[in-house]
């Protein structure tokens, strides 16, 4: 059967160049979501590590202060963010060698490794102190610990605002991981 053709799925390979292409879009996305998490971390501790207020007490010479050192979970949560976002800050380089040289390997799997080490000093940081403004704003009763942002308005929400940019840094390694690990199975 000379003339005879075989019907059926061809399977074409897409060319070289796309796959590069897709690679340094996989390397450009990671370090703008690097970027993004610097933001998040640096604001979240700079604005945690300056919060306090004072309240007098009837009169000017007694006072209530209310500080985050006064809560060691909170200074774990301004020393994990500057922690984070001081190697955040510390692998920009390699993420932009990771844009010139899309095919580097072994120091993308250093990246997966630290990165998810920072994730893992993240985390409790930011569920700890999420913990803490809870009760700041609710209290418990069975503990009788009166909530106190009834007094430290400004106080309350300042720390429940540095929340933010931590659970965004979180969410943003998550990405940065899913994002590693993207561009290693392509190898």
């Amino acid at each position: 059967m000379k003339g005879s053709s075989e019907h059926g799925e061809t399977s074409k390979q897409a060319p070289l160049g796309s796959s590069r292409g897709v690679s340094k879009g996989v390397s450009v996305l990671d370090l703008i979501l690097r970027f993004i998490a610097i933001i998040g971390t640096l604001a979240s501790a700079i604005a945690m590590g300056t919060t306090n207020e004072t309240l007098p007490f009837f009169t000017q010479f007694i006072r209530f202060k209310a500080q985050y050192s006064d809560l060691p979970t909170l200074t774990f949560f301004v020393v994990a963010n500057s922690i984070v976002c001081a190697y955040l800050t510390l692998s920009l380089p390699l993420s932009i060698v990771h844009i010139i040289r899309s095919r580097a390997k072994y120091s993308r799997l250093l990246l997966v490794v630290l990165d998810a080490a920072m994730l893992a000093l993240v985390t409790p940081g930011a569920s700890a102190a999420a913990a803490i403004v809870y009760l700041a704003h609710k209290g418990n009763v069975r503990a009788n610990w009166l909530a106190i942002c009834q007094q430290f308005d400004s106080f309350c929400e300042r720390i429940s605002g540095c929340l933010i940019g931590s659970f965004g840094a979180m969410v943003m390694l998550v990405l940065l991981l899913l994002l590693s690990a993207i561009a290693l199975a392509r190898r």
